[in-house]
């Protein structure tokens, strides 16, 4: 067969192949051309989930008279002119393709006003390409896109299409990230003649905020944390989810460079291993976030759809943004935030449901059964008389100092601490809270290099298996920087000589057989970091205070101090959250009080 060259119409449907996939792919590309035209309100109209009509207008520049069917070309564009216009571009669009795909898979009609003009203009076009003459008619300031009857002449297209609800959740979706994009732009949502979205602009942080909300759902911004740093060409802000609110799949992650929703696995991946030692098993983080750069070190033009990017310093941005997330999780203190679930005050005694003091997104049990729990603790204080208040404020001088976890009032069942504080109170899981301050104590010491170690009055004699010989060998020098000194006495013999001092309580044939069990487990699947980190966790939680292990006064205040001075303390090391508040709200709406 002889070559020949395709028809324009044919090949703009090639082109809407990649470029428009669905209904939500029109919405995205046509409300991403309305921001390029400075729009700051923008109205979507969409009918039997965009299949049968779609509708965006703004009230943007408009396009001129001369331009429209122009427009409707292949590679017509006004956003960039050459090459060095690509490699800096700060628009979304730039390829020119949009209008013309659309127009070669749908009846679409262009409609633009410029605001020196006496009324508006439009061309219809159905991806020929061929010259268009604009027609006068009516129309306010900005440009008006419809499109009816979407791949109405690519029938197959059409077949993938799921049911009008589906599509119309995918451009629900678009909306939302765009709108989470932009809160300077209203955005004003019809489907089927139903108003659904009505979004005014957002200047202040508080109708940021009340946005962020509205979009990501009530109480997003209370559990999360404000991030806002810069570091030279890189400047990282939005909104970071606490550990425990978290939530079974990855649907609530939104990231934007320059302004672009973004999907990248160097990101995914800063933000995960961010979160590595704070998260419980099988859950994922939140956030909105925004990633601002110079826009000649990222590659945009990387994909169809314009998803992905490329970074020219991709280690930079990566550790920039793991090292910013990360800090900003470590550095979160009780004084910092609370975590807590609002209960609304019951309009009768019948209405009050005690399981709503659950916290919240976090429907999580204690993994340790208490019967499980055995063993004295190395947390040990000495033991002294006064009652926990006056040793508080002899400690801490002035009564009305409180700390923000408050002083100890009981230990309940001899697993939670309940404290009074100025929110309400607070009850603490002992294990859980004990075991993330062992852990980041010994993090802290095996980053420096620094592990203190307790010698062994007499060294301990171990026998092992071949299994675990061989697991010793090949990570002897690690059991070392763990602060475990083990030389071998015989065949399969082990002589332990010393082990980490915050573990010196604990018996040290057990300390050593758990390392060489995780080691077989994970040193050679994970760096050498990672499976020393689970290893180190490892270790403090069979380490930490025991369920049925009663605690005095002085030892639970300790407990709370300490909980006050370290990273991460809200969460232990499996993930699960360390203490829940009651505020005065909740106590209050329980008993009816000011009603």
């Amino acid at each position: 067969m002889s070559i020949k060259q395709l028809p324009p119409q044919l090949i703009n449907q090639i082109a809407a192949g990649e470029v428009i996939e669905r209904p939500a792919s029109a919405v995205k590309e046509l409300i991403e051309n309305a921001l390029d035209a400075g729009a700051s309100q923008v109205r979507i109209e969409v009918e039997e989930g965009g299949s049968r009509l779609i509708r965006v207008s703004d009230n943007g520049s408009g396009i001129d008279k001369s331009d429209l069917g122009l427009a409707m070309s292949r590679h017509a564009t006004s956003k960039i002119a050459s090459l060095h216009d690509l490699e800096s571009v700060l628009s979304f669009g730039f390829r020119g393709e949009a209008l013309p795909s659309m127009s070669s898979v749908s009846r679409l009609t262009l409609t633009s006003r410029q605001a020196n003009d006496s009324a508006g203009w439009f061309v219809k076009a159905d991806g020929t390409e061929e010259e268009l003459d604009p027609t006068p008619t009516a129309s306010s300031i900005g440009t008006c896109v419809e499109l009816r009857d979407l791949f109405y002449n690519t029938p197959a297209r059409r077949k993938f299409l799921k049911t009008d609800k589906t599509e119309f959740g995918h451009i629900d979706k678009v909306i939302k990230r765009m709108a989470l994009s932009r809160f300077d732009v209203g955005f004003n949502v019809v489907h089927n003649q139903r108003q659904v979205v009505d979004l005014k602009p957002a200047i202040s942080n508080a109708e940021k905020d009340r946005r962020v909300d509205m979009l990501c759902g009530d109480g997003f911004v209370e559990q999360s944390l404000e991030i806002d740093v810069i570091n030279g060409d890189l400047a990282l802000q939005g909104w970071v989810g606490l550990p425990t609110y978290s939530r079974s799949q990855a649907d609530m992650q939104f990231f934007y460079v320059n302004s672009r929703l973004i999907r990248d696995k160097l990101i995914n991946h800063a933000v995960r291993l961010a979160y590595q030692d704070v998260l419980f098993h099988g859950r994922h983080p939140v956030y909105v976030l925004y990633l601002t750069i110079d826009p000649t070190l990222v590659d945009v033009n990387a994909h169809p759809a314009k998803l992905e990017v490329r970074f020219r310093e991709s280690k930079a941005v990566h550790d920039f943004v793991y090292r910013r997330i990360k800090q900003l999780l470590s550095d979160t203190r009780p004084v910092d935030h609370y975590s807590v679930k609002t209960i609304q005050p019951p309009l009768d005694v019948t209405n009050v449901h005690y399981d709503d003091m659950q916290q919240q997104h976090m429907p999580l049990t204690i993994a340790e059964p208490s019967s499980n729990y055995a063993g004295n603790s190395s947390y040990k204080m000495p033991s002294m008389s006064p009652s926990h208040r006056a040793y508080e404020l002899a400690t801490h001088g002035d009564g009305d100092a409180v700390p923000p976890m408050g002083f100890a009032v009981a230990h309940l069942h001899n697993t939670y601490i309940l404290a009074e504080s100025e929110k309400g109170l607070i009850l603490v899981d002992t294990h859980a809270a004990h075991e993330r301050i062992v852990y980041e104590k010994l993090k802290k010491q095996f980053d420096t290099g620094n592990m203190v170690k307790q010698p062994l009055l007499i060294p301990q004699k171990i026998q092992l298996s071949d299994e675990e010989m061989v697991v010793f060998e090949e990570h002897q020098s690690m059991l070392d920087g763990l602060g475990m000194e083990l030389s071998a006495s015989g065949p399969n013999t082990l002589l332990v000589r010393t082990i980490p001092v915050l573990l010196a309580s604990d018996d040290a044939e057990i300390i050593v057989r758990h390392v060489l069990q995780d080691l077989a487990q994970t040193g050679d699947s994970k760096s050498v970091q990672d499976a020393c980190n689970t290893i180190l966790g490892n270790m403090a939680c069979h380490s930490s205070i025991r369920a049925n292990r009663r605690l005095t006064n002085i030892e639970m205040n300790a407990l709370l101090r300490d909980m006050e001075q370290t990273d991460n303390s809200g969460q232990c090391n499996h993930g699960r959250p360390t203490w829940v508040l009651l505020n005065v709200r909740q106590l209050d709406a329980l008993f009816l009080r000011g009603r």
